[in-house]
């Protein structure tokens, strides 16, 4: 069976050279990524005309448009992106739009960071009499040029170099390292033990929540109470998942019926009205960060479920 590939979308400014080794990277049959838009702020950038020519959908966006996030933002989920890989795209991302998208954007930099963040990145290091520099690719927080390094590759400083020439090079480093590091990155988000860590520091920052084995599964419990999750690598045939209480069988049939592809019936827990959700390099941590606070309530004895609603209210 062919593994499904993370649904990326590709942001660039200009010709998007980038955005070309993503996409000719993505048709080794091993890539786990599939490029389904690109797009950007300038919808004559010429790097769309050749994704287009590429078979890859665009969409022609106005940056100067006061709607442009809005618009971004409907396009993604217009064509059902999982993970951005930004290619040269030349705008500061607003807050806001990094909050609705946290964990699935990535950038390539070039610059050995932390060394020189933003633009200019060549002339200082050259200025600085630097003997290597390079290129990384790292999570887009808020910070500029700030989130976790997924990657990074050194590029030597020759004599005589200028920030033209030398940015020539980084950028030949640029088209090797970016396939590879995003291929690694959602790996990694498919790795069990990396999903098991996720879940636990969601789940452990539920008041009163702690870890226990039960029958030699990760289970998290409320002050030695009820269990109100559970993470299986894959011991109902379906791959690394969560199970978490829903309102019943009625309610669990129908997140079934709504989305088959995320959610499933447990074989043990299933008939008590617990729902499975499959995780993977496409879980959208939000979504189970609120299915684990939901499930807590669920079990939460009084007291506790009480202290939570009536700190909701502030």
């Amino acid at each position: 069976m062919t593994a499904r590939r993370t649904r990326l979308a590709i942001l660039i400014s200009g010709r998007g050279s980038n955005m070309a080794a993503l996409v000719y990277a993505s048709r080794a049959d091993d890539c786990p990524y599939e490029p389904v838009l690109v797009t950007g702020n300038k919808p004559d950038a010429p790097g769309l005309y050749l994704a287009e020519a590429e078979g890859v959908a665009t969409a022609r966006l106005d940056g100067k448009s006061a709607a442009f996030w809005d618009d971004l933002d409907k396009a993604l989920r217009d064509h059902e992106v999982e993970m951005i890989a930004l290619a040269g795209f030349m705008r500061i991302i607003p807050d806001q739009f990094i909050a609705r998208w946290t964990g699935q954007i990535v950038n390539i930099h070039p610059s050995l960071l932390p060394k020189y963040k933003g633009i200019g990145t060549h002339k200082a290091a050259i200025e600085a009499g630097d003997t290597v520099t390079g290129a990384t690719v790292h999570l887009v927080i808020p910070e500029l040029d700030s989130g976790e390094i997924l990657g990074q590759v050194e590029v030597a400083i020759m004599h005589g170099d200028t920030p033209d020439t030398l940015a020539d090079r980084v950028l030949i480093a640029e088209h090797q390292l970016y396939p590879q590091v995003l291929s690694r990155y959602l790996g990694r988000k498919s790795d069990p033990e990396w999903l098991l860590d996720k879940v636990r520091s969601l789940a452990l920052a539920l008041d009163e929540s702690e870890e226990k084995l039960s029958h030699g599964t990760p289970g998290f419990r409320i002050a030695k109470g009820k269990f109100f999750a559970y993470f299986s690598r894959d011991n109902y045939g379906e791959g690394p998942a969560l199970m978490v209480k829903a309102c019943g069988e009625d309610e669990q049939a129908a997140l079934i019926e709504q989305d088959d592809r995320l959610y499933f019936r447990p074989k043990y827990l299933g008939p008590s009205g617990w729902v499975g959700i499959r995780l993977g390099s496409s879980t959208d941590w939000r979504h189970i960060a609120e299915w684990l606070e939901r499930s807590w309530l669920e079990c939460a004895p009084p007291r506790l479920s009480r202290m939570h609603k009536a700190a909701a209210q502030f």
